[in-house]
C-alpha cells in the first residue's frame, strides 16, 4: 500500500474522491455568496478574525465560497472545482501537485485567506522576487476585496497593497527591469518597513527573505528591530525546488575573516600542474583526494606543513575539487572579474551566493581573478530546519510524485496529485539515444528546423550553458533563427519563455528557466499540434525532466515532447551507457542513427533513480549534521530571546551567575588539590584577587576568613552591594538596557565562535571513519561537549564584563533633530549617510536607517 493509503486509508483517487465531497459544499454555496455584497464579505471576514477560538475546518466552506466570489469580481477568474480540491489539500499542510497551467497562483489564495482569519499571519513561499511582488499585486485585490492586508518582500525593500496607490515613473521603470522584460501590473504596491510587512495577514516573499529575515532576527539588540511574527503558516510554490534543488545551500550572514588569501594562487598553480596520477576522483559521489603521488607533490612543495597545518590542508583540498569537479560555463560563469554561481536546476546565476569552505576561493584562484575574503560566519539554517519551524506547513508544485518519499521523512509532508481541469493531451514520445554526442546534436537540429519551417514553435533545454551555446552555433549553421536563453542572457528571461508559444517561434533555454511564467500558445498553433519540447540530455533528476515536459500540454493544449539522448552524456557515461553500447555495436547501429530498446529506457530511468537516492542521501547527510547544530542554535536562540523581550528586572538574574561564579571560584581554592594550600594566606589572597577581576574591592572588604561557605557568603554580598551601588547610579532603565546588551554581546560573539569551532570540528571528524567510527556520532559526542563549554562560557563572560561596562554620555540629539523635519524628497540622497535614495532607506525605516540615525543622534 502507499503512502497515502496508509494516511488516508485508500488510493490518491480516494484521497481526491473525499475532497470532492467538500468541494460539493462550496459549490452549494455560491449562489448565495453571489448575493453577499462587498461589505457583508468584509463583515464576515471581521466577524471570524474576532473569534478566539475559530475553527478553520468548520468555516472552510464559506470562506473558500467568499474567495471565489471576491476572485470573480476583481481579477475575473473562478476557481475550478480541481482548484478548490487543491485549496482544500494545501490548507491539511500537504503538498498539492498540480501540473503547468492549473492555476496554482489561484489555488493558494483559499488556503491563505483561511490560515490568515486566525490573524497569526500566512506566508507564501516563492522562487524569486518579482513572482513574490507580482503575485501580491494580483492576488491582493482579493484579499483587499475581503477586508485582509496582504505585502511582499524583497531583498532591501518591501511592499503592501493599497488600491489606491499609484508609483512614480522611475519606479514603474526600476519594477519592468526587475521582472526581467515581463510586462506585470503591480501599480497599488506601496513601499513599506519589513516590520509592516510581516505585521500584515498575508505576506509573500522569496525562502531567502523569509530564511535571512529569521537569521537576522535572532542577531538584534531591541526587540523593536525584529520584524517576524511567529512562524504559523507557509505555502511553498515550487515546493520542488526551494526544499530539494536548494536543501544542501544552507543561508549564511557572514562577515569578512582576517585569514590571508596568497595561498591559494599558490595551490591553484600546483593543481594547474597535476596529472591523472596524481589524484583520485569520484564523478558519481563528487569526490576527489590527492594520491600517493599527488601527496608527495605536495610535500615537496610546502614541507610536513602540508599534513600538520589543518588551514593549508583545506586549501590545498579546495584547490583539487575546484579543478576536478567544478567547470566554468556548467558550474559557474566569470562575469566581471567575479565569479557566479550558476543554478545547476534552474540555469539562473545566483547573485550574491558563494561556496563555503573556501571553495570560492579556490575557484577564483584557478580562473586568475581577485580573491575576496574569506568569511566567518555569524549565524546560519539549512531549509530544511528553517521550514520545519513553521507550524504547519503546505507546498505546491507541477512535479513532487517523484520525490514522495524525501517529502515524508524529511519534512513529513504527503504528496497528493490533483487532477488537471482538462485531460493531458501532449504526446510524451520515445527517447532517441545516438552513440555521440555529435550524432545527437545533428538530429535534434533537423527535427527542429523541420517543425520551424512548418511554423510549429519549438523549446530546447540544455543541461548547461556550455551545450547551450553549442548548440545555438549549430542552429545558426542551419539557418534556424532562435531566442537564446541561458545565465549569461537572462534580462529578458519571462518574457522570453512567455513568447515560446507563437508560431514559428525556437526557444533554447537552459534547463527550467522560466518557471513561473506561463506558456500560451498563439494563433493557430494548436492545429499544428502545439508547443514542441526537445530536450537534448536527461537530467539526474527525472523531476527536471519532467518540468521540461510540462512546458508543454498547459490546460488541455496539445502539445508533444521528446529527449535526444546520446552514451557520451555524462548521465550515460557514468551510469550504465556501457551495457547500451555494447548493444549498439552489436546490431552494428552507426553514429548518426538512434536505437529504441527496452534496454535504453531502463538503463536511463536506472541510472537517474541511483544519482536520485545519491543525491537524496547527500541532502540527508547535510541535515543530520545541521540537526545538532540546530539542538544547539535552538537552545542559543532561546536564551537569547528571553533576555532580548525581558520586561523585568534582569539584575537578579545576573546576581545568580555572580553568586555561581564566585561559589566555583572558592570551591576550586577549597579543593582537595589545593587543600594544603587553603590553610596560607597566600591562597586566600588568590581568592580576592580573582574576586577583584569581577567586581570592585575595596581594601576593607579583604579578610583573613577560611571557612569556604563564610568566605562565599561574604563576597556575595560585597557583589550585592556594588552591583546595587551600579544600579542606583544608572537607574532602572539603564541598567536594563546594560544587562540585556552584555547578556546578547555575550552570547553572540561565542556562538560566533562556536560555529566555526563545529564547522571545523565536521571537517577533522571525517576523517575518523577510517578508524571505525561513526563520524556523525563523533559529532554528536563532542558537539554536545562544546555546547556545554559555550553555555558556561556565556555565564561566565557576562559574569567578568557586567561591571567593566558603563554607560557614556552622548552629544545633545538636538543638532540632529531637525532631520526629521526637513523636506526630504522620495528620491534625494538618505540623511542617514547610507547612500540609498530617501524613499529605499528613511522613507520604510529600514534597520540600517535606524542605527545610522541612532549613530548621528
Amino acid at each position: 500500500m502507499s503512502i497515502f493509503g496508509k494516511i488516508f486509508g485508500g488510493s490518491n483517487e480516494a484521497v481526491v474522491s473525499k475532497h470532492r465531497k467538500l468541494v460539493e459544499r462550496i459549490n452549494s454555496l455560491e449562489p448565495e455568496f453571489e448575493k453577499k455584497s462587498q461589505d457583508e464579505l468584509k463583515a464576515l471576514t471581521a466577524e471570524w478574525k474576532s473569534e478566539s477560538d475559530l475553527d478553520l475546518d468548520e468555516i472552510l466552506p464559506q470562506a473558500f465560497a467568499a474567495v471565489r466570489e471576491a476572485a470573480k469580481r476583481t481579477i475575473g477568474q473562478r476557481h475550478y472545482d480541481v482548484q478548490l480540491i487543491g485549496g482544500t489539500v494545501l490548507h491539511q499542510g500537504v503538498i498539492a501537485e498540480m501540473k503547468t497551467g492549473e492555476g496554482k497562483t489561484l489555488v493558494a489564495t483559499l488556503p491563505l485567506y483561511l490560515n490568515a482569519l486566525t490573524g497569526r499571519g500566512v506566508h507564501l513561499i516563492t522562487v524569486n522576487d518579482y513572482l513574490a511582488r507580482w503575485q501580491a499585486s494580483w492576488m491582493g485585490q482579493i484579499y483587499h476585496y475581503l477586508g485582509l492586508s496582504v505585502s511582499s518582500i524583497q531583498h532591501e525593500q518591501a511592499f503592501l497593497y493599497d488600491s489606491t496607490y499609484e508609483p512614480e515613473a522611475e519606479e514603474v521603470k526600476q519594477v519592468e527591469a526587475q521582472v526581467q522584460g515581463l510586462v506585470l501590473d503591480v501599480k497599488h504596491m506601496r513601499p513599506i518597513s519589513r516590520r509592516q510587512a510581516y505585521a500584515a495577514d498575508i505576506t509573500y516573499g522569496t525562502n531567502n527573505e523569509f530564511g535571512f529575515d529569521y537569521l537576522r532576527d535572532n542577531m538584534v539588540w531591541q526587540k523593536e528591530q525584529m520584524v517576524q511574527k511567529e512562524l504559523h503558516y507557509a505555502i511553498v510554490d515550487e515546493v520542488d525546488s526551494i526544499l530539494i534543488d536548494e536543501a544542501r545551500t544552507p543561508l549564511i550572514i557572514s562577515a569578512p575573516d582576517t585569514e590571508p588569501t596568497d595561498r591559494y594562487y599558490e595551490f591553484a598553480k600546483l593543481a594547474a600542474s597535476l596529472t591523472e596520477e596524481d589524484y583520485i576522483l569520484d564523478e558519481k559521489h563528487r569526490q576527489s583526494a590527492y594520491s600517493d603521488m599527488g601527496n608527495e607533490k605536495l610535500e615537496r612543495k610546502f614541507g610536513q606543513e602540508i599534513y600538520t597545518d589543518p588551514k593549508l590542508r583545506h586549501q590545498a583540498d579546495a584547490a583539487l575539487r575546484a579543478l576536478t569537479l567544478f567547470k566554468k560555463d556548467v558550474n559557474y560563469v566569470v562575469k566581471s572579474g567575479e565569479i557566479v554561481i550558476v543554478d545547476e536546476f534552474t540555469g539562473r546565476l545566483m547573485y550574491g551566493r558563494r561556496y563555503s569552505e573556501g571553495l570560492h576561493q579556490a575557484i577564483e584562484a584557478k580562473e586568475g581573478v581577485k580573491i575576496q575574503q574569506e568569511s566567518k560566519t555569524l549565524a546560519t539554517i539549512t531549509f530544511q530546519n528553517l521550514f520545519r519551524l513553521y507550524k504547519k506547513l503546505a507546498g505546491m508544485t507541477g512535479t513532487a510524485e517523484t520525490e514522495a518519499e524525501e517529502f515524508h521523512k524529511i519534512y513529513n509532508l504527503e504528496v497528493v496529485v490533483i487532477p488537471t481541469h482538462q485531460p493531458m493531451i501532449r504526446k510524451d514520445l520515445a527517447d532517441q539515444v545516438y552513440k555521440t554526442v555529435g550524432g545527437k546534436f545533428q538530429a535534434a537540429v533537423q527535427l527542429v528546423k523541420q517543425k520551424h519551417l512548418a511554423g510549429q514553435p519549438v523549446l530546447i533545454g540544455t543541461i548547461s550553458i556550455e551545450k547551450n551555446e553549442m548548440l545555438s552555433r549549430l542552429l545558426e549553421q542551419s539557418g534556424v533563427p532562435h531566442e537564446l536563453l541561458n545565465a549569461k542572457n537572462h534580462e529578458k528571461e519571462a518574457h522570453i519563455i512567455a513568447s515560446a508559444g507563437q508560431m514559428g517561434k525556437v526557444t533554447l533555454a537552459t534547463n527550467i528557466a522560466g518557471r513561473g511564467v506561463d506558456i500560451v500558445l498563439g494563433q493557430g498553433v494548436r492545429e499544428l499540434g502545439g508547443l514542441a519540447v526537445i530536450g537534448t540530455e536527461r537530467h539526474e533528476s527525472r523531476r527536471i525532466d519532467n518540468q521540461l515536459r510540462g512546458r508543454s500540454g498547459r490546460q488541455g493544449d496539445p502539445g508533444e515532447s521528446q529527449f535526444f539522448l546520446s552514451l557520451e552524456d555524462d548521465l550515460m557515461r557514468l551510469f550504465g551507457g556501457e551495457r547500451v553500447g555494447k548493444l549498439m555495436d552489436t546490431l552494428g547501429i552507426p553514429p548518426d542513427q538512434p536505437i529504441e530498446h527496452g534496454l535504453v529506457s531502463k538503463s536511463i530511468e536506472s541510472a537517474q533513480r541511483k544519482i536520485e537516492g545519491l543525491n537524496f542521501d547527500m541532502r540527508k547527510h547535510v541535515l543530520e549534521y545541521d540537526d545538532v547544530m540546530n539542538k544547539h542554535r535552538t537552545v542559543v536562540y532561546a536564551r537569547r530571546r528571553e533576555f532580548l523581550e525581558a520586561k523585568e528586572d534582569l539584575s537578579q538574574k545576573i546576581l545568580d551567575l555572580i553568586e555561581k561564579e564566585i561559589a566555583e571560584i572558592v570551591d576550586f581554592h577549597f579543593s582537595s588539590s589545593f587543600a594544603k594550600a587553603s590553610e596560607d594566606k597566600q591562597d586566600i589572597k588568590e581568592i580576592y584577587q580573582v574576586a577583584a577581576s569581577i567586581m570592585p574591592l575595596k581594601p576593607e572588604d579583604v579578610t583573613d576568613e577560611k571557612n569556604p561557605d563564610q568566605l562565599t557568603a561574604h563576597l556575595v554580598s560585597i557583589a550585592e552591594r556594588e552591583y546595587k551601588a551600579k544600579h542606583d547610579k544608572l537607574g532602572h532603565d539603564l541598567i536594563h538596557q546594560l544587562e540585556r546588551l552584555v547578556y546578547l554581546r555575550s552570547i553572540d560573539t561565542l556562538w560566533q565562535e562556536h560555529l566555526d569551532t563545529m564547522e571545523h570540528l565536521r571537517d577533522s571528524v571525517r576523517l575518523r571513519g577510517w578508524g571505525q567510527r561513526d563520524p556523525l556520532i563523533e559529532f554528536k559526542n563532542e558537539g554536545f561537549k562544546l555546547f556545554e563549554q559555550l553555555l558556561k562560557q556565556v555565564d561566565k563572560q557576562v559574569v567578568y564584563t557586567i561591571f567593566k561596562v558603563d554607560v557614556v554620555a552622548t552629544p545633545s540629539q538636538n543638532q540632529n533633530s531637525n532631520i526629521k523635519d526637513q523636506n526630504i524628497g522620495r528620491n534625494d540622497p538618505c540623511p542617514c549617510g547610507s547612500g540609498k535614495k530617501y524613499k529605499k532607506c528613511g522613507l520604510v525605516n529600514t534597520l540600517e536607517h535606524q542605527q545610522n540615525m541612532a549613530k548621528l543622534a
